[in-house]
């Protein structure tokens, strides 16, 4: 039978060391654009995650000063440590866009190689630098050379499985600097469909001697104990099981901490969570902006409660401060009664 009692045996948070910094525990939230910005930063914190990523930022972007990558970069009074990942394909303006990185206060730099999306490969960006390691490790050299904090690389299998390479990369990148990889165990060309394999993750692990971060179908606190188990990973990477659910994080942690699988949030935990989030998002962007994004998350908070399924048509129909904060939830009240 499998061993699935926890992984951590104190009741002590587990230091996981990235360079010089020290993170708390071993429970990683994933860069996701559109979702890990600066209000979802903040909450994941709160609720007891140990590494927080902002969402993908363009080397370009950060070097032409675009305004709305400022706000993207924008970690300030955040509780750390933050990782901010980058992306693109040219050594010199990756080494340039880290420095700028940096100079924002950053405490780890990410190199994206994962990112599967056809606007971001086509560039030779995200994951297409798995299919060009020379390029790949010339970029993590440089951004190394430019900067003090750690830096490290997201990646995945491999571009697809005839051409699975993530432990011959991973070697690389670490040779080249790097001081830890998370991998993400589907191929580009899965995107984020099928099963992740969690065993490319093992393999990288034992291949390299910097922190690995496992990544992909972790959705549960169990699924994180049995990932780490699995794997020998030194954290675990959650990604979409967080849209709308912040508490997997504080969860997660105390289930590898102490063996105790806390209870869900309840309905009023839920409804203040939002509440919060969107107040956050109008404190960060402006209302204007957080009645528009808003929308994606309340749809994601209310996932599985009796009622929200018919009320989501009024979502998309002019949202306001009152609707997101009162209206919606005495509706949602109403339909349960």
């Amino acid at each position: 039978m499998p061993n699935n009692s926890p992984v951590l045996s104190n009741n002590r948070p587990t230091i996981l060391q990235i360079g010089h910094v020290a993170i708390s525990n071993p429970v990683v939230a994933a860069p996701m654009a559109g979702v890990t910005d600066r209000a979802f930063r903040i909450l994941a914190a709160e609720h007891g995650c140990g590494l927080v990523y902002t969402e993908m930022i363009s080397d370009q972007a950060l070097l032409y000063g675009n305004p709305k990558t400022n706000i993207l970069l924008d970690c300030s009074g955040e509780k750390g440590p933050i990782c901010v990942q980058i992306f693109g394909s040219q050594v010199e303006y990756m080494a340039s866009a880290a420095e700028i990185v940096a100079g924002r206060g950053a405490d780890i730099i990410d190199i994206n190689m994962g990112c599967p999306t056809p606007k971001i490969v086509k560039n030779g960006e995200g994951a297409a630098l798995m299919r060009n390691p020379e390029l790949a490790v010339r970029i993590v050299e440089a951004v190394v050379d430019r900067v003090s904090c750690p830096v490290t690389v997201k990646m995945r299998k491999g571009w697809d499985e005839a051409s699975v390479n993530a432990v011959e990369l991973a070697r690389l990148v670490m040779q080249a600097g790097a001081a830890a990889v998370a991998v993400h165990g589907r191929t580009r060309e899965q995107f984020y469909s099928g099963k992740a394999d969690w065993g490319i993750i093992r393999q990288v692990r034992e291949a390299v001697a910097v922190p690995v971060i496992g990544n992909g179908d972790v959705r549960t606190p169990e699924d994180a104990n049995r990932m780490l188990r699995e794997t020998g990973c030194h954290a675990v990477m959650i990604g979409r099981a967080a849209a709308g659910n912040p508490w997997i994080f504080s969860r997660t942690a105390h289930y590898l901490a102490t063996g105790e699988l806390l209870p869900g949030p309840t309905p009023e935990m839920g409804r203040e969570t939002a509440v919060r989030h969107y107040k956050l998002l109008v404190e960060t962007k402006g209302e204007d902006v957080a009645n528009r994004e808003m929308r994606k998350h309340l749809a994601w908070y209310t996932r599985g409660l009796r009622g929200a399924a018919s009320l989501r048509a009024r979502i998309y129909k002019g949202c306001s401060y009152k609707f997101y904060t009162e209206e919606f939830w005495e509706l949602l009240t109403e339909q349960q009664i």
